[in-house]
């Protein structure tokens, strides 16, 4: 922050164990004078639960909250001309986020943290512009699975710990079904890819050949998710 000169850090608290984790590290860095949660549900489609938990948890740490639905600024959208799938309509919700979470950085000099984790990171699971955009990835060194172990040792209620991770940008998502396979399981995987392993030898060990193929393909598939834009070179 003081690199950067900015003077508060702003994180969206969905209520999930990733963004909840990120606030608690935030504050117990900064204090809770110079840290903002903001909620931002779709409502019909974020859980109850989840919307309480980040309310609940925003309120026991003591930091400033702002409350703001997102389905007014979805109705414009679903009216575009071209009709948007399912897909973009996903992403759009997900970018719209991040863009009223910048708005508040902007008008309030602060810093964005991202509330992503490395196995996200690593098959690309997020909106490129939207949950993956940050100012620092507060979680992004740690694989999924660590975010738990950390979660655990920082105290967090078990309630938010313990339930089913999901981004919630459709009814009933879930991250492990959508992936499909569990945390513990993908994590398994990214390890043993880092470590040198090639596919054969990760699957002779006895994980799913399905889930490994996949994971490996949504690595390679969402390289450009990682990286800034290529620039195209010209001859001068």
């Amino acid at each position: 922050m003081k690199e950067a000169s900015r003077q508060r850090a702003v994180v969206g608290l969905s209520g999930g164990v990733d963004s909840s984790l990120t606030l608690k590290i935030a504050i117990d860095a900064l204090g809770p004078s110079k840290v903002t949660a903001i909620i931002l549900p779709e409502l019909g489609i974020s859980s109850q639960e989840n919307i309480d938990h980040a309310k609940k948890l925003a309120e026991f740490l003591k930091v400033e909250t702002f409350y703001q639905p997102l389905n007014t600024f979805l109705i414009d959208f679903s009216t575009i001309r071209w009709n948007p799938n399912e897909l973009a309509q996903m992403n759009t919700k997900a970018r719209i986020r991040m863009t009223i979470i910048y708005n508040y950085a902007n008008t309030k000099n602060a810093i964005v943290l991202g509330t992503s984790n490395l196995s996200e990171s690593m098959i690309g699971y997020g909106t490129k512009y939207g949950d993956l955009a940050a100012d620092v990835e507060v979680l992004g060194s740690l694989y999924k699975t660590e975010v738990y172990e950390l979660a655990e040792f920082a105290g967090l209620p078990p309630e938010i710990i313990h339930k089913a991770p999901s981004a919630e940008l459709k009814i009933g998502q879930t991250d492990e079904e959508e992936i499909g396979g569990s945390y513990r399981d993908i994590d398994n995987i990214l390890m043993k890819m880092e470590s040198g392993l090639t596919l054969d030898e990760i699957i002779d060990r006895g994980l799913d050949p399905n889930l490994v193929r996949k994971i490996s393909r949504m690595r390679i598939e969402s390289e450009h998710k990682r990286k800034l834009p290529p620039v195209l070179a010209v001859d001068k």
